[in-house]
This record gives structure tokens, sequence and C-alpha cells, in this order.
């Protein structure tokens, strides 16, 4: 099957990667980022353009969700099956006569960090069965995890990996603003971090929960308050109030 990869980001080079590992060929990467491209093209031996997209049996598009509608019109293979990666997106959002599918990797991307792609789940959806077994076999040739969702359930999916991992890593930077504020190196934090999560791979997170708030300790709350302002005092004050409610506690 003759495949290409759409788009120069952390998604687009981490598929990459992880076809090329797994012994997948792949026929192009294309976007419009020359840069970028390069670099991929470079590190795993593939081709690459930003003006002539190049004929295949299935085109994976990896880019921000904004573009994605856009950036399907420019496929005008009929006889094709095409997959965004977006979480939040239905198959509908693609534009063309060709067969719409979703290839969606649950995972956070940066081409900095090494990732171990067998583990990372992928939620399949397609027009119909035959193009459920191809994405899920191809899925299956990285990740020990393929599942098939369609967008209702996938919608819950994103939701759930914003509040587990992008807002978590919100309050990891309000925490690093704190401890470079008073000078305390944050890498003293880390430990504290990695047991938090190493914790809830054998405890459920709500039975996991420590803290002020569930310990109902107002002075530490009231002392914790009159040292943050502004944005930081909403967060604590919206999160020791989430907490509190969870526990039914006054």
């Amino acid at each position: 099957m003759q495949i290409v990869i759409i788009g120069s980001g952390n998604v687009a080079y981490h598929l990459a990667k992880a076809f090329i590992q797994n012994n997948i060929h792949l026929k192009q990467v294309f976007g419009r980022n020359e840069k970028d491209l390069k670099e991929i093209s470079q590190e795993l031996n593939i081709p690459y353009s930003t003006e002539n997209l190049a004929d295949a049996d299935l085109y994976i598009i990896c880019v921000s969700d904004s573009s994605v509608e856009n950036v399907s019109q420019l496929i005008t293979e009929k006889n094709c099956l095409v997959a965004h990666t977006s979480g939040s997106l239905p198959k509908e959002i693609l534009i063309g006569e060709y067969r719409k599918s979703s290839f969606y990797p649950l995972q956070t991307f940066s081409k900095s960090k090494e990732l171990d792609y067998s583990k990372i789940p992928f939620f399949i959806e397609a027009e119909n069965d035959e193009d459920q077994k191809i994405l899920t076999d191809l899925a299956s040739k990285i990740s020990e995890n393929v599942m098939k969702s369609d967008h209702e359930k996938r919608k819950y999916i994103h939701l759930t990996a914003v509040f587990a991992c992008n807002f978590v890593n919100h309050l990891f930077s309000k925490a690093k603003e704190i401890s470079d504020s008073q000078e305390i190196p944050f890498s003293y934090f880390l430990p504290l971090i990695d047991e938090t999560v190493k914790k809830i791979h054998e405890i459920e997170p709500k039975s996991a929960q420590t803290g002020p708030a569930v310990r109902n300790d107002t002075r530490v709350l009231e002392l914790h308050e009159q040292l943050l302002q502004d944005e930081s005092l909403k967060i604590y004050k919206t999160m020791n109030h989430s907490i509190k409610k969870m526990y039914q506690l006054p």
C-alpha cells in the first residue's frame, strides 16, 4: 500500500518515524514547511515535497484541527482512503470524493522526545468494514493497543486527554513559576511528580488524592491563598473547590 503523510509537525514526524521503525513504507511526506519536511526526509529517508502531492492509496493528514478541512481538499484522488489524526473532528470534515476515516493516536508529541510507539493507543473510524480493517491492521503494526471508536466516543477520549495531559502540564508550568520565583530548583519536585504519576498505575486517582483540600485543612489553604494573587490564586481556589466537592467536604 502506498502511503503519504501530510504535515511536518510533531504528529507527522512521530507517525512517520513509527512507520519506518516498523518497516512500513512511506511514499512521501508532504507539506508547506520545507525546513521541517527536509529534516524529516533526511532523518527517516522519505521523499518529501511542498508542491507535488504524490499518488497514494492512503493519505494521513497530520495538521492542526483548523487546517484539516482545507488541506483535505488538496487530495484529488477518488479511489483512495484519507484519514485525519484529530481527536476532536469527525471524519466528515474531510472534503473530497475519497473514502473518509480517522486514525487518532492518543499521545502528547514533541519532536525532541523519544516515544515507545507500541504503547500508544490508536482509535480508528472508517466508513466501511474493509477500510476499518485496513487501518486497524496498519495501526496494529505499530501499537499493541488499537480500538474502534466513532466520533462521539472520540470526543470524550480527547476531552479526557485534555484534563489528564494538557491541564496537568499547565499546572506543572504554574508550579515552576512559583519555584522559580523563590529560586528553588524545579528538579527538586520531579521525584514528587514521578511518584504521583506512578501511583495512579496502581491506585484509582480518587483514592490517591492527598493534600490540604482533601484533609480540609483550612489553615494551610488560607496560608497558601495569602501567597498567591491574580490568575494563580483563581486556579488554586478553583482546584481546591473541585477537590472538596468530589470528596463532599464543606
